[in-house]
Formats: C-alpha cells, sequence, structure tokens
C-alpha cells in the first residue's frame, strides 16, 4: 500500500478537516414528565399499604384471649389443608 495515495484520497474526502457545528436557530425545547394515570393510582396504593400496620392486633388479641380460655379450637383439616395450600402457591 502506497502511503502517497492513502494522503491524497484523505484529501478527497477532507477526512482530515475539523468540521464545526452550528446550533440550531430557534430551538427552545424543554424536557417535560408526564406520569400516566395508572402509576398515579400505583403511588397512591403503596402509599396507603405504608401507611397500614403489618400486624392486625385486634385479630391476635383475640385469638390470645381465646387460647387462654380454652375457646380456641380448629379442626386438623383446616390446618393440614392450610399448609398444603401454602406448600403449592410457592410451586407456582
Amino acid at each position: 500500500m502506497r502511503i502517497d495515495a492513502y494522503n491524497k484520497i484523505s484529501q478527497v474526502y477532507q477526512t482530515n478537516a475539523v468540521q464545526k457545528t452550528m446550533k440550531a436557530a430557534g430551538t427552545k425545547a424543554a424536557d417535560q414528565l408526564e406520569i400516566s394515570r395508572t402509576a398515579k393510582d400505583c403511588q397512591v396504593a403503596k402509599q396507603a399499604i405504608a401507611s397500614t400496620q403489618d400486624i392486625r392486633t385486634d385479630k391476635i388479641n383475640d385469638i390470645k384471649s381465646r387460647m387462654e380460655s380454652g375457646t380456641y379450637n380448629i379442626s386438623m383439616e383446616e390446618v393440614a389443608d392450610k399448609i398444603l395450600d401454602s406448600y403449592f402457591e410457592k410451586l407456582i
């Protein structure tokens, strides 16, 4: 390959010349943020969940009092059903 031929080709295509870019005239675009209605609803739902308690103390206190008095009875079939339901939910 001849180097002088490469230099001539680059001069033809002006690959060595630095070209200045011009500013676009009259463009005044501003960034905008638009939140969809679904996103707003999701945000409201998240705030509602965050404000609620994780533990339902009224239900826990009711069960504790029934256990202490001896009136809290559940069947073993119900316990087995709940265990199996939670097991199969984990598999899915």
